[in-house]
């Protein structure tokens, strides 16, 4: 299982707008591919602009075909609109 950890810089004033979109959009199309595991979006308790995305899929194949599925290229402006920057990490899962 491999997890990844995406952090975003979100626009000052858009945070509503972000935890729309990944409640309502986002995490619906993620949800129905194949090997996906579970998705959190947490926010900075200190930085309210700070979030991170953790995303869970069986296999780094799995999570890419995420990456370069048509739902996910249809999110991607929507998304990059209310972002100023975002970090990725990908971790293989242990136990």
């Amino acid at each position: 299982m491999i997890e990844r950890h995406v952090t975003f810089k979100v626009i000052p004033g858009k945070e509503k707008e972000f935890e729309e979109l990944f409640k309502e959009e986002y995490r619906p199309a993620m949800s129905s591919m194949p090997g996906f595991v579970s998705v959190y979006l947490l926010v900075e308790e200190e930085d309210p602009q700070s979030y991170k995305m953790v995303i869970r899929f069986q296999t780094l194949e799995e999570a890419s075909a995420w990456r370069r599925s048509n739902s996910h290229q249809a999110l991607q402006p929507k998304i990059k609109a209310l972002y100023q920057g975002s970090q990725v990490q990908v971790y293989k899962v242990i136990s």
